[in-house]
């Protein structure tokens, strides 16, 4: 049974995020936005939704062990990122390969590609300093958290500032697909295309939670450890939005849409989540934690590099995989 809830899961995720992506692409080009906008705001905060229910669920919730409790807040708000930098870049290098071959180029916009992963280090690093602060220093934690927020806010504001140079340059939102309610003979316009974003978040969040569910009812006959599942299991549950939306965008050569629904999502969760971890978690240094943040830093340095050095192509996409391979190979044998 637990295994036919993922599998139905699954297929409400994929249909949510087709009807997801096709509908924010004509919200999009509608408000006449750019694409880094797009991708890096309205889907990446939109499909961070479901992952950002857990840790919050996790903490606020008064049932069960607060150790426990905390445990699977602080691995889900530090997996999500760790899952976005690494094996969903692959992923989507993989999709990439499949149209263009291993040594095609990816095409991102790469103003808007740079300044992701330059905010989103610094922001993760400050969330990685804040794991040696005792927790009886609430006021340097309080800092620390009110900084990340900041760094969030600012980064939107740069973000939908650099929108209208983009829309000149020709990066606007364009839908390459007609709005998928008009071919039941629903009218296309402003109310119907937000009546379609909504049905399609809708259904992500309802097959990220059922996957969740499944997911949480199969890990104890593998004998896994609350930690361990959530910075392996729930995150990769809930970041199937995502790494699907950036397949169906990469596959339809949308690059700057896919790439910014990931590194706008590792933003999001790279500073508000941390630092609602850092107020409210005992947010202290573990194995698994520091491994897992020394493999994200290093995929998203990796990544920065690249931008800065010229074209990414698939190929160089397969060091993320390889981080992510690391990571569980750490935890499971270390």
């Amino acid at each position: 049974m637990d295994v036919l809830i993922l599998f139905g899961a699954l297929v409400i995720i994929l249909l949510g995020a087709e009807a997801f992506t096709n509908s924010l692409e004509h919200f999009g080009e509608r408000l006449g936005i750019s694409e880094g906008v797009t991708g890096s705001v309205f889907a990446a905060i939109g499909t961070a939704l479901p992952e950002t229910m857990v840790p919050l669920f996790a903490i606020l919730s008064g049932t069960g062990s607060e150790i426990v409790r905390h445990e699977v807040a602080v691995g889900a708000i530090l997996g999500a990122p760790l899952l976005l930098a690494t094996l969903a870049f692959f992923l989507v290098g993989i999709f990439a390969a499949r149209a263009r071959g291993w040594h095609g180029a990816l095409n991102p916009e790469p103003k808007g590609f740079a300044r992701d992963l330059v905010w989103f280090n610094w922001a993760f690093f400050i969330g990685v300093t804040a794991l040696f602060v005792p927790f009886d220093w609430p006021w340097v934690r309080g800092v620390m958290a009110f900084t990340l927020v900041v760094m969030y806010v600012t980064y939107l504001t740069l973000t939908i500032r650099a929108s209208t140079v983009l829309v000149d340059d020709g990066h606007g939102t364009e839908a390459d697909h007609p709005l998928y309610s008009t071919k039941i003979g629903l009218p296309n316009n402003l109310a119907m295309i937000l009546f379609q974003l909504g049905c399609g978040l809708a259904l992500i969040m309802l097959g990220a939670k059922g996957f969740v569910y499944g997911i949480e009812h199969l890990a104890p006959k593998w004998g896994i450890s609350a930690l361990t599942l959530s910075l392996l299991i729930v995150p990769f549950a809930t970041e199937l939005p995502e790494k699907v939306n950036s397949i169906l965008w990469i596959r339809r050569g949308r690059d700057t849409l896919a790439v910014g629904n990931l590194t706008g999502a590792m933003m999001f969760q790279g500073s508000l989540l941390p630092a609602v971890g850092i107020m409210l978690t005992a947010w202290v240094p573990q194995k698994e934690i520091l491994i897992g943040m020394a493999m994200t830093l290093v995929a998203s340095t990796y990544l920065s590099w690249l931008v800065r050095n010229g074209t990414v192509k698939p190929i160089h996409l397969v060091v993320n995989g390889l981080c992510y391979l690391g990571f569980v190979a750490s935890v499971a044998f270390l």
